[in-house]
């Protein structure tokens, strides 16, 4: 069955390579990019080689364009059954220590990683719903990161501590596990996954890191769960589970 799959930050790093990996396994992907341009010139990469992907303009942070972009794919598709929560910021070159982090730095962690997730998981929610009662089931995928687990970042010897991205993404988690409890009614399958540590631009690019392929191939099962995976969990790189 082909599914229609929405990536939200899909034109570059791990949303694009993970919109591609989608649609080669014979999906449709709406690619959401911020920056309309760089979504088409994303999508055409990807039609190249006759991927199903279209693209369309989605700012987490900007609720119209969220609206808007619910109302396009609605109007050719009527639901969603994947939605990968990707998008967000790390500002990690900024300062993001605990006593001197500028609180305008945690608000613009916050306002993409945390209620951008929110009001764009809403925002689709009826398009979620008609995806699960259309097949008998739905999937939300949302990113996360190791640095968003509480118990490991408690750990005496952990290191990393910008509070700022940490305590938005480890947020949005927590946001998780309610909306996984919400939804489990009606069978739709909401987890959170980290790929690890991974070089992108949220990054700046980090040496020693994982590329942007192998971090897609983590995340590609989770966002193609069969109607009998599991939800409610947050997983690690190597595909066990991660303590919250």
């Amino acid at each position: 069955m082909t599914k229609v799959v929405l990536v939200t930050g899909g034109n570059a790093g791990i949303g694009f390579e993970l919109s591609k990996s989608i649609a080669q396994k014979g999906h449709k992907v709406w690619l959401a990019a911020r920056n309309p341009v760089s979504g088409e010139e994303a999508v055409a990469k990807l039609k190249q080689e006759g991927l199903n992907v279209k693209s369309v303009r989605l700012d987490v942070t900007d609720l119209a364009s969220i609206i808007a972009a619910k109302e396009v794919i609605e109007k050719e598709d009527g639901k969603v059954d994947v939605l990968v929560n990707n998008a967000g910021v790390g500002l990690i070159d900024q300062d993001q220590n605990a006593l001197t982090v500028d609180l305008k730095i945690i608000r613009e962690c916050f306002e993409a990683n945390f209620y951008g997730l929110i009001q764009t998981t809403q925002t689709f929610a009826p398009l979620i719903e008609a995806a699960a009662s259309a097949t008998g089931y739905a999937v939300i995928l949302n990113v996360s990161s190791d640095m968003a687990s509480n118990t490991y970042q408690a750990r005496p010897g952990s290191q990393l501590h910008v509070v700022a991205y940490n305590t938005s993404k480890a947020a949005a988690n927590s946001y998780t596990i309610a909306l996984a409890h919400e939804l489990k009614k009606q069978n739709i399958k909401v987890n959170a996954v980290t790929p690890g540590y991974t070089s992108t631009k949220l990054n700046s690019f980090g040496q020693g890191a994982k590329d942007v392929t192998s971090s897609a191939r983590i995340l590609l099962p989770w966002a193609l769960l069969d109607k009998d995976g599991p939800t409610g969990l947050f997983i690690q790189e190597d595909g066990k589970e991660m303590p919250w």
